[in-house]
Order: structure tokens, then sequence, then C-alpha cells
């Protein structure tokens, strides 16, 4: 499957939007359309121009609550993504996660990169720590209680002759 990134657009977040994940993940189903439509969110399509899932960048990926607790005073790019539900547990998580952390440190090279997940998705930590993610810290919007997840700078290293 070949993946590619556009820009997000009403027609693109009215879909996004219509996404209906099985509980526990229905905690999910509750982006705006004016927060879809921001300038950090993207989308991700395949050869067919079928939506695959968005992601975005910046205090857009935060979870609000996760501010008072101090979750990202590290100086990091955060990302926030979603599949389309009826491709999630199919095994198709890590190419998508794949593809768009490539695009990221391609854009915001040699900066740590976050994210921010429930604690109860653990198919999707399982997926972060398989691409090099460590835990960091919790916390709790009263509700629910999340996890960040920080994947440290790896510079290349200079081999000399």
């Amino acid at each position: 499957m070949r993946l590619f990134i556009r820009k997000m657009s009403e027609d693109r977040a009215v879909q996004i939007l219509n996404w209906k994940y099985k509980v526990p993940y229905d905690f999910y189903n509750n982006e705006s359309i004016k927060e879809l439509l921001e300038n950090s969110y993207s989308v991700v399509i395949d050869e067919n121009d079928q939506l695959i899932g968005f992601f975005c960048v910046g205090h857009s990926a935060q979870v609000p609550s996760g501010i008072q607790y101090g979750a990202y005073t590290e100086k990091c790019i955060d990302i926030g993504l979603g599949m389309k539900p009826e491709l999630t547990g199919q095994g198709l998580g890590f190419a998508f996660f794949s593809f768009i952390l490539k695009h990221v440190q391609n854009v915001y090279k040699l900066v740590p990169l976050r994210l921010t997940v429930a604690k109860f998705n653990e198919r999707a930590i399982r997926l972060y720590e398989k691409m090099g993610f460590e835990k960091k810290m919790e916390f709790s919007n009263g509700a629910t209680v999340f996890m960040t997840m920080v994947n440290p700078i790896t510079v290349p290293k200079v081999h000399r002759h």
C-alpha cells in the first residue's frame, strides 16, 4: 500500500467526524470540524485516494489537562494520529505510523518526538514502543489516564576513516 500526505480538507474532516470506534476506543470519537481544519492537521491517503487516517503536530496533539501536570515542558514535537476504525487491528498500524513518523522526522530534524496516548490503549502503546518511544509520565483528566511517550533523538554516527 502506497501512502500520501495531503492537507486536511472540509470533506475529509466530515469523513473523520463520522468515524465510530468500538468500545473502549470510542473515547476517540470527539474531534471537532474546527479543530480538524486547523493548519496542523493532515490526512494520509492511499494510491486510490482512500482516507487511511490523519495526524497533527504541535499543540493540537497535546491533551489540555496534561499541561497542568507539566507533561509538555520538555522541548519536543508532539504528534497525534488516528487511523480509520475499519482498518485498525489488522496489522496496518506499523506501516501507517512509520510513514507518519518518517515525514515528521524529515520536517523536524533532530528534535525528540512525543505523543500522548490513553493508558488503556495497549495496542497503540505496543506499536509506539516497537518504534522506539519510551514511557515518560502519566496524568489524568478525571475520566481517563494518559501517558506521554518520547522518541529520543537518534543522531547519526559519524564514521572516521
